[in-house]
């Protein structure tokens, strides 16, 4: 048990390194605290800035998640999937990355919410920021992508432009 709560010490600092040069990172697994209130969660984001600032504009990230405000002092073990999701990515968010990072971020979530997502990261590809996203829902890989890597087993097969690839030929490698 003592060793499980060294890792976990020791990749919370790793990841606040990686935040601090400009990378957000959503695992798949959201990572959120569970026993932290929606707003703590969040405020745990602004660590990723290289300022003493410790704070974030509530109506900035609660107008991209309105959900997040009606529950902004609710723990966050007691969200949805969906909303912990949503909780993952905004407190990501407030580190202003200049990448981001999604490992499958719509496994388990429903479709409505599946679109929040989407649009939100959407305005954000719009102000520049880079996403770098492992999905296997193809519809949303779609959505925000320019480019596509497909991996099979470890290896890299296919890659190609959004223009460029044959959207049959990928549903193949998406088969189970």
């Amino acid at each position: 048990m003592l060793s499980s709560i060294k890792e976990k010490k020791s990749n919370r600092s790793l990841l606040i390194k990686e935040l601090k040069k400009g990378i957000g990172y959503v695992p798949q697994g959201r990572d959120i605290i569970p026993k932290l209130t929606v707003y703590e969660n969040i405020l745990i984001g602004t660590e990723a800035r290289n300022n003493s600032i410790r704070s974030f504009d509530e109506d900035e990230i609660y107008s991209l998640f309105p959900i997040l405000k009606d529950f902004r002092h609710r723990l966050g073990g007691n969200l949805s999937g969906g909303q912990q999701q949503q909780l993952a990515i905004a407190r990501t968010l407030v580190g202003k990355p200049d990448l981001l990072i999604l490992d499958e971020p719509t496994e388990g979530i429903q479709p409505s919410i599946t679109f929040e997502i989407a649009e939100v990261l959407l305005k954000y590809v719009a102000k520049g920021m880079s996403v770098l996203l492992v999905e296997q829902k193809l519809d949303f890989a779609r959505l925000l992508s320019d480019y596509y890597y497909i991996m099979d087993r470890g290896k890299v097969v296919k890659r190609n432009t959004k223009e460029e690839i044959d959207f049959e030929e990928l549903k193949s490698y998406l088969s189970v």
